[in-house]
C-alpha cells in the first residue's frame, strides 16, 4: 500500500561508490558518481543495491530543526527513509544530522539504530551522544518482519530487547501508510500514540513516519535474532 502523502520529489543528492573501504574507493571503475535520486522513495535503496552501491555520502545535512513546512518535513523524511533502508541493506552511509537544542535530550535513540551520522549538531552533549552512537550500534538494532497474520517488531535501541507483536490488520495497515511518511491523521488515533508512547514512529513536523527497518541482512541466523 503506497504513503497516503508521499514525501516531495526535490532530487536527493549523494555519491556512492562499489565498495565500503575508503582506500577500494578510490580506485579506477570504483566509483558510481553524482546521483540525484527521484523515483519512488520506496523503491530507491533496493536499486542503489542493484547498482552497485555500498558507500554513500549525502551532500545536505539533514536538518530537525527546521521541519515546520510540509515540504521541508517531506524531504527530511525522504531522507531518513533512505537511510533507514540503506542500513538494512548494510550500505555504509555518510550523513550528517542537526537536532534541535536541549538540555539532556535523548532524541538521537529514536534514531540510534540507523547508520551513525558523521556529524551530530544541536543539543547538549551532542558529541558524548555521537561517539555513544557510534560505539552501540550494529546491524538488527530495531527492525520488523512479518509473519502469516502478524508483525512483530524488536527493538535493542535502549540495551534491552523489547518486543511487540501485533496481529491487528489496522496496525499492519497504519505500518504500510507511515513507512515513508504520511500525516498522523492517516492512521486511527489510537494506533498513533500506541507508536509514539513506544518510540517506534518520529514525529517530523506534520509527518510521522516509520522507524524499524526489515532487515536485508542478518548479522547471525535469523533464529537467533
Amino acid at each position: 500500500m503506497p504513503p497516503v502523502l508521499t514525501p516531495a520529489h526535490r532530487p536527493l543528492t549523494l555519491h556512492a561508490w562499489r565498495d565500503y573501504d575508503e582506500q577500494a574507493c578510490a580506485l579506477p571503475g570504483m566509483s558510481l558518481g553524482r546521483l540525484d535520486l527521484t523515483g519512488p522513495a520506496e523503491a530507491q535503496a533496493a536499486q542503489l543495491w542493484e547498482l552497485g552501491a555500498r558507500r554513500v555520502q549525502f551532500t545536505d545535512e539533514v536538518d530537525l530543526t527546521a521541519v515546520e513546512s510540509p515540504d521541508a518535513a517531506a524531504h527530511a523524511v525522504r531522507r531518513l527513509c533512505l537511510i533507514r533502508d540503506l542500513t538494512a541493506h548494510a550500505v555504509l552511509v555518510h550523513w550528517r544530522l542537526r537536532l534541535p537544542a536541549g538540555p539532556d535530550d535523548d532524541a538521537w535513540r529514536d534514531l540510534s539504530h540507523l547508520q551513525p551520522p558523521t556529524a551530530l549538531t544541536g543539543p547538549d552533549g551532542a558529541d558524548a551522544a555521537l561517539t555513544q552512537w557510534r560505539d552501540e550500534h550494529y546491524l538488527c538494532k530495531c527492525l520488523w518482519r512479518q509473519g502469516p497474520g502478524f508483525v512483530q517488531i524488536r527493538d535493542r535501541r535502549w540495551g534491552d530487547l523489547r518486543r511487540f507483536t501485533a496481529d491487528e490488520p489496522a496496525y499492519h495497515e497504519a505500518i504500510a501508510r507511515l513507512s515513508y511518511g504520511a500525516p498522523s491523521s492517516a492512521v486511527p488515533e489510537a494506533i498513533a500514540a500506541d507508536f509514539l508512547a513506544e518510540r517506534l514512529v518520529s514525529r517530523t513536523g506534520p509527518l510521522l513516519w516509520w522507524l524499524p527497518y526489515r532487515v536485508n541482512r542478518w548479522i547471525q541466523e535469523a533464529m537467533a535474532i
